[in-house]
């Protein structure tokens, strides 16, 4: 739900809500700690816009092809700058294998030998995507609900990151 339905269906003030969730995800971690460092990673990039849908805004992942959760994120434009962001978290993992879509990024950071491009395997990345939509209503494709900030919008990714890693919602005095 978008901040002014959950308004409409609780009756709390959307500034009200804006303000929860700015003040609980601002002490949380930008990524969680990892576990399990992933034997194999899927990359991929997800499109939405702040503001207006003219100015268009990436959330880049990156999961373990093997397990539920995102174990890495950026937000910015589609360029390699921006990739290279998530590119230095990650690649100390030193993964056996990248599966990404092939978008022409990748193949200036992954090795060749070490990229498998196939959407075919992108399953756990796709799904990723899939529960960050289904939670977000922002990340929707074709909606009218959107982000007024990139602030707030890293805010409610870092918040729903972890809410999906641990099932709960931290809280602050």
């Amino acid at each position: 739900m978008g901040f002014r339905q959950i308004e409409r269906c609780t009756d709390v003030s959307h500034n009200s809500v804006i303000n929860w969730v700015r003040e609980v995800a601002k002490p949380l971690p930008e990524h969680p700690p990892i576990e399990t460092i992933p034997d194999v990673g899927e990359l991929d990039e997800l499109q939405t816009f702040v503001g207006s849908k003219k100015n268009l805004i990436w959330l880049w992942t990156a999961v373990n092809h093997f397990s539920q959760g995102i174990l890495a994120w950026v937000l910015g434009d589609r360029s390699s700058q921006t990739f290279k962001t998530l590119w230095t978290l990650i690649k100390v993992w030193q993964c056996y294998f990248w599966v990404t879509d092939g978008y022409c990024v990748y193949k200036m950071f992954v090795n060749s030998e070490d990229q498998i491009i196939s959407k075919t395997y992108m399953t756990r990345v796709e799904g990723e995507n899939t529960r960050l939509r289904h939670y977000l209503a922002r990340l929707h494709r074709k909606t009218l609900c959107y982000s007024k900030s990139e602030e707030m919008l890293r805010h409610s990714i870092r918040l729903l990151i972890h809410y999906l890693k641990y099932k709960s919602i931290p809280s602050f005095s």
